[in-house]
Formats: structure tokens, sequence, C-alpha cells
């Protein structure tokens, strides 16, 4: 049995601070000692002009704090190359400033929310009404026209997510939908069935939406009318725990995507094969599908996700199967959800074990369904084993010395565990069905 490090659970130790950093606006001073009283070393911060998410930064706090100056001289040396032209050259500005016209990233959003599409977006949950809260909170806040929120409760075995969502209906746009069958595909596809023709964003519980989340999913579908899938970026919340800087280390959410749109389809399948590395695009937690391609695709697979022996990676199978369709998915960055990664070891450690279950899980998916992309990814093998040992390789190459290694080797059982997992997964399924038709 694996114990977290001691230092994991320090109660005098604050490993970073996380901050939202706008450039136009004075930059702040970084306390080396928080107001708990626990000593802060480093100081994470996403930076934005004009709200335009350009990077992310980590530095390091020293005994006596981060000055505005440390703050810009950090931004500088690590996103100088990206944000130096936005400012015709200028240095990094301390105080802020005022543009003396409307940025043109600004009047391009008022132009993409004049004619913004209907969105319904989507919380799957399943008793967790505090956090549920938090989120709604958030999505309530979104500075966007015509939207609504469908809440899907799954498996209830309280009133708590129902009362939550009578509580946020009195203040917004925000609908109720129970599941019995537990697992979170059911609830996707619950989603799905009561949502046709219309666009659908997902976000999970344990987030929180940008206020402009939303205006910048209806930029990328304005911008790219090929897409069928919008993925954005998702960025840490906090950062209280060793383990919240692990999974960060590892990849987070975004899995070092970058602040660099992108787009994956028909064109891209030179620079990126479908199949693997997955997922180059995008996760469930941050994804918006135009009406009609998840039905087109199936659904999602009850076998995969939350509440499976799989514990994961429907999200995947589904972006992998509107690749292999021949679809579009846009990564837009400036579309930011933040999440509150898990703070204990033993959590993360969990989740490292269901990101290698699921992975396999989804391939297994893949191959019963379409027996004929064996040898395909037979092809890949070779460079999913350089993934998995090469010190230089995505998947290692940020992890610090302190990174725990037994938790690549939890991710790595997971793998193994996958494909069995898949099959009793799919007879449970089975069997959820025939109890709730």
């Amino acid at each position: 049995m694996t114990t977290a490090p001691v230092f994991d659970t320090d109660a005098d130790s604050r490993p970073a601070v996380v901050l939202d950093v706008e450039l136009s606006e004075p930059l702040p001073r970084v306390a080396a000692i928080g107001p708990d009283g626990r000593r802060v070393h480093q100081a994470w911060a996403l930076i934005r002009l004009h709200t335009e998410p350009l990077g992310a930064l980590l530095a390091d706090v020293p005994e006596y704090g981060l000055s505005p100056a440390d703050l810009a001289a950090a931004i500088d040396d690590q996103l100088g190359d990206v944000i130096r032209p936005r400012l015709g050259g200028a240095a990094i500005p301390t105080g802020g400033f005022t543009p003396a016209t409307e940025p043109p990233f600004l009047a391009s959003r008022r132009t993409v929310l004049a004619a913004a599409p209907d969105i319904t977006v989507v919380v799957c949950t399943r008793e967790r009404p505090g956090a549920l809260a938090r989120c709604l909170d958030s999505l309530l806040a979104q500075q966007y026209p015509g939207f609504r929120i469908l809440v899907v409760d799954n498996a209830p075995a309280t009133e708590a997510t129902a009362e939550v969502v009578r509580s946020a209906a009195r203040r917004g746009p925000v609908e109720y939908l129970k599941e019995p069958k537990a697992g979170l595909s059911f609830a996707r596809n619950a989603a799905v069935a009561a949502c046709p023709g219309q666009i659908m964003a997902w976000i999970d519980d344990d987030e929180l939406a940008d206020p402009h989340w939303l205006a910048e999913v209806a930029r990328a579908l304005a911008e790219h009318p090929e897409a069928d899938v919008v993925s954005g970026v998702i960025v840490p919340a906090e950062l209280e725990s060793r383990a919240q800087i692990w999974f960060e280390q590892f990849g987070g959410h975004s899995k070092g995507r970058g602040f660099r749109p992108d787009v994956f389809g028909p064109a891209s399948a030179d620079r990126q094969n479908p199949l693997y590395p997955l997922p180059p695009f995008g996760t469930g937690a941050n994804m918006t599908f135009r009406a009609g391609v998840i039905e087109r695709i199936g659904g999602w697979d009850t076998a995969l996700g939350a509440g499976t022996p799989a514990m994961g990676s429907e999200d995947t199978l589904a972006f992998t199967q509107v690749l292999l369709a021949g679809g579009t998915i846009v990564y837009q960055p400036t579309a930011v959800t933040h999440h509150y990664h898990r703070r204990d070891f033993a959590g993360l450690q969990k989740q490292m074990v269901g990101y290698g279950t699921g992975l396999t899980a989804a391939y297994t998916s893949l191959l019963l369904g379409r027996p004929g992309l064996l040898w395909r990814l037979l092809r890949l093998a070779p460079t999913a084993y350089r993934d998995l040992t090469g010190k230089d390789s995505l998947r290692v190459s940020t992890l610090q010395d302190d990174f725990p290694r037994e938790l690549l080797g939890a991710n790595r059982r997971g793998m193994i565990a996958g494909p069995r997992a898949y099959l009793r997964g799919r007879r449970a399924a089975r069997a959820k069905l025939r109890q709730h038709p």
C-alpha cells in the first residue's frame, strides 16, 4: 500500500496560489505568506490580454514575495514571445493600461454574440450538491445571450441534487432530469435524448466555467462551420496540495496542448493519427457537440465512463469515432473552464489507474465494433511503447523529480486491466438496461 509523502499534507505549506492575471490591469503582488498563514511556494497564473487567455506560467515565490515587477519578468521570460507582439513590442506593463480603441479580440466577440446560437449546457452529477451548486453559479454568470442548463441527476440516493437545481432555477434557466441507471454514459445519453437538434456543451460538476466560456465556444463554431466538436482548455481552480501539483505535472486535463488553437480532421491526418496518441484534442469536462453528431456515432458507450469498471474514456472513444467518420474537432483554448483536482494522494492514485483502465477499455470497445482497425493499431504499437518507456516522451517529459513514480505504475496497471474491465462493464450495462428499459 502506497502512502502519501509527508509534505503532501503539510499544514504550514501551500504548494501554489492560482492567479488569473489580466495584463490591461495592474499586476498583483503575491505574498509569501497567504491569508491562512501558510507559506506559498509558487504562483500558477493564467495570463490574459483583454480577457483572451494567452498562456499559463508557474513562478517561484521567494521569501519576500513576488512583486509586480517580478511577475512581469516571469511573464516575459515564459510567454514574452506570445505577448510582446500583442503589445506592439512593448514591455510587459505592471500598472495596467487603457487601449485607445476597442481591442480586436473584444470586437470580434461582440460580433459573434450578435448572432450567437442557442446552447444547452449539460452537467451530469451524482450526490455532490456542494460542487454542483458552485458549478451552477458559474454557469448562471455566463455572459451569453441564449443558453439553458440541464442537470442530469444520475441514480440519485437523496433529493440533494434536485434541491440544488430547484434553488438555481429560481435565478436562471436551469432544468432537472433524472436518469435511474447508474453510470456517466447513461446520464449523457439521457441528456442527448432530451435535447434533439440542440448544440450541447458539457461541463463536469467539479468545475467552474469562465464567464466567457460559451461566448468562446460560439466563436469557434462561427469561425469553423465544419466543426463537429469544440474542445476548450481546462486549467486548475486551485493548487492546494502536492497531489494537485503532480496532476498538473502529468499534463492535467489539457495534456500540454497549450494555448494555440488547432483543428483536427481529414486535413490533419498526416500529422495526427485519429487512433493515437489520444486524446490530442480535448476531454469530456469541456466539450461541445453540434446537433446530431453524438447520435451519428451511436451515442455514448455505456460500458465506459465514471460509474463503470472502466472508470472513464467515454469521451476519448467519442472523439475518436468522430475523427474516424471524417469529422472535425476544433481545439479552442479561449474557451476556459477551471477544475478542482483531487487533493489527496489516494484520490490521485485512483485517478491514474482510471486513466489507464479507461484508455485501453476504449480501444477494446473500438476494436469490438470495428475489428479491421486492429492492423492500424498494431502499426502504432512501437510509438505507444516509446511513449510509455522513453525518458523524453511527452508522457513523462513534464514530470519533476518529486513526482512519485508509483503513479506511473498505477497508470500502467490500469492499462493492463482495461480490456477485462470493458467486458465486465458491457455485461453490467446490459443488465441495467434489462432492469430499466
